[in-house]
Order: C-alpha cells, then structure tokens, then sequence
C-alpha cells in the first residue's frame, strides 16, 4: 500500500482570491505530490475549489477586521484547523495570512511554512496611522515568522526580497522571486486592437486610492479639455473592505463624465481588453506584480504605467510600456496622449509585451518555480 500524500493547506483571506490568483501555485503543490486543501472565508467560490480537485475548510475571518479581539480570534481558528488535519506544509498568501497564520503554525508546530508577500499593500503604504502601527508590528515579526529556518518567503520582485530581508543576511536565502501569479495563455490570446478613434485606455482592478483610479479621471479630464478624445474604462468593483475604497456614488459620478465607462466587476476581463486599446494602471505603490497588467500584455495591449516596484517587471519603460512617477497626473496624461496619437508604437509595444508574457510569467514557469520551492523545502524539513 502507497504512503498517504503529505497534506498542504493553502490559507487565504478570500475564496475568489485564491482562485484568481493562487491557482497555478495550487496545481503546483499537487505536481509536487501534496494533498492540497483551501482555507479561507467562503463566498462565492467554494464549489469551484472543491471542483478543481481541492478540500476546502471554510474560515469565519474577514480582510477587514484587523483588531486585536479579531487576530486572537482568526489565530485560535487556524490554530484548531492545523493542529487538526496537521499539514505538512501551509502556505500563506499575503500579510495578514502570513502574520496571524505565522503565529498558529508556530504553536501548531506545522514543519514547513510558505509565505508569499505579493507586494507591501495598504498596510505599507497607506498614512493612516493604525495601518502603519500593523506595518510596523508585520516588519518586526518577519525575522520570527516567516525567516525561520524551516520556512520560506515569495516575493515577486527585488525590492521587496530586500524589504523583507532587511540585516537578515542569513535569512534573505530563505527569500525566492518568483515573479507573479502567472497568467493562462490559451485563455488571454493575443487579440487585434478595436477599431479606433476613439481611442480606449482602461484599468482593471478594485477601486481603490492606492490604485489611482481617481488620477486617471483627472488625467482623461485633462486630455478632454485639450481636444484630444481618449476615453477610460474602469473595470473594477468598489472594495468596502478596505479603508481607502472609492464608494458607488463616486465612481457613478465618474461615469457621468465625458468619456468615462465604469462597467463594475466583469467575470470575464478579456471583454474589456476588447474594448481598448491601452492598459494603464497609476499605482502609487505597495504592488507585487499586478496580474491586470500581466493579463493586458498578454492579450496585446500597450501599457502605462507608474515606475513602481513590482509594476515596472511587467511594464518595462520603452519595450512594452510608457511609465511615469507616482502620482504625477500631467505626465500621465502626455504618456496617454502619446499611445493615443501612435498607433505604430502601440502595436510594437503590444508584441514585445506578449513576448514578454510568453518568456517570463505563463502558468507553467510559474507553476514549474513553486514546485521547486516546495520539492526543496519537503528535502529540508525531512533532513531537520
């Protein structure tokens, strides 16, 4: 009789945001051998977990509670679960799993931890006082939970592999890049430009101020008043969970401005890439490696973007993209301005950036990094 598969639990705050982004990395954790299992608050996508082939253990944690009172709670719950079905492995995907799960792995003595930090988010870039107190507290405890000597950090560029690291010199062998979330080929195909003028820029993604929806209207305003007839797609839900959220009255009053779509969630971003012929995204900061922009490249589009960790991977400065600095609304208007007047670069710039896609970021070299990770890391905690 075969030895029963080692067990590995994948934990995420977010059913849809393990299945739009972690997917790739669960397939890898199976190719790797492992008996693969979901924890996170169920909403909307349990029975297409379960489907794929993967035990689901719904949590009562919610993203936005990030209090005391709730973290001892969110704890003690992950803890029952580990201590329960002991994995073999956990992974953790983004901070607040890596802290509040970091701490019940620990108690839980779980032998091998995976965290992956997909860019520094809210928390790392926001004003906010309480979110920078948790910025704070998640940095001094990355020495204890996730550089430990039987876990291992992902990272999807550079800089943050030398945020995270810090002095922790021995510990930064512990940090691998493995550069985003992949992104499916066959189903994001290279597709033709719409016909145009009017020429269409759009952003995918949460509406969210970090994001910089609110610089794009001012940019696609700017250009209006000049003359020049770019129109803007805003592809995204609000985000009530999270504190800098633009509610519905705001992007309703966005949409009523000339030249402005707010289409609201789209199960299917393809139809938006469709629709337009410039990806944009005017992050101020806090990404890993935006898997908007990764899906827009690989269907063909030409992007601007702001020159921010994580974002210019993707985006790179006169290949595949235009970029700007943060928060400077008059050069990402001139960049829109220029994609929008030349065709010829857009088309250049849609070509390298699905070369791009093809070389560095498709599911099977996504796929094919994790399991080398998890195959290492099973060698390491075997031999401890």
């Amino acid at each position: 009789m075969s030895e029963p598969r080692r067990k590995l639990i994948f934990l995420v705050t977010e059913d849809w945001y393990f299945w739009s982004h972690r997917l790739p990395m669960a397939r890898a954790a199976q190719a790797a051998g492992f008996d693969v299992a979901v924890a996170a608050r169920v909403t909307a996508h349990g029975e297409r977990i379960r489907a794929a082939g993967f035990t689901l253990h719904p949590l009562a944690w919610q993203r936005e509670q990030l209090g005391p009172l709730a973290s001892l709670t969110a704890i003690i719950e992950i803890y029952r679960l580990y201590r329960r079905e002991r994995p073999f492995l956990v992974h953790h995907v983004a901070q607040k799993a890596a802290m509040l799960g970091g701490i019940a792995a620990m108690l839980a003595r779980v032998p091998g931890v995976v965290s992956i930090i997909a860019g520094i988010g809210y928390v790392g870039t926001s004003g906010d006082r309480r979110a920078r107190l948790i910025g704070q507290i998640s940095r001094a405890l990355w020495p204890l939970l996730l550089l430990r000597r039987n876990c291992r950090v992902i990272v999807q560029n550079e800089d943050d592999r030398r945020v995270i690291a810090g002095s922790q010199t021995e510990a930064a062998k512990r940090i691998a890049i493995i550069a985003g979330s992949g992104v499916d080929l066959d189903h994001f195909r290279m597709m033709p430009e719409p016909p145009s003028p009017p020429v269409t820029a759009a952003y995918v993604g949460r509406m969210i101020a970090i994001k910089g929806p609110a610089l794009l209207v001012e940019a696609q305003q700017q250009l209006q008043r000049e003359g020049i007839d770019l129109r803007l797609m805003l592809g995204g839900p609000a985000d009530p969970a999270n504190p800098s959220s633009f509610d519905e009255a705001t992007l309703t009053g966005w949409s009523k401005l000339k030249g402005i779509t707010w289409t609201g969630y789209r199960e299917d971003v393809r139809t938006i890439w469709a629709e337009a012929q410039i990806a944009v995204l005017a992050s101020l900061g806090g990404e890993g490696l935006p898997k908007t922009l990764l899906e827009a490249a690989a269907c063909g589009r030409a992007i601007v973007a702001t020159d921010i960790p994580g974002t210019r991977d993707i985006a790179r400065d006169g290949v595949n993209a235009i970029l700007v600095p943060p928060g400077d609304v008059a050069a990402l208007a001139a960049a829109l301005k220029v994609l929008t007047q030349d065709a010829a670069r857009r088309h250049r710039y849609a070509e390298a950036g699905r070369r791009l896609t093809e070389i560095h970021y498709a599911d099977p070299v996504i796929m094919a990094e994790t399991e080398s990770l998890y195959r290492a890391l099973t060698v390491d905690v075997l031999r401890a």
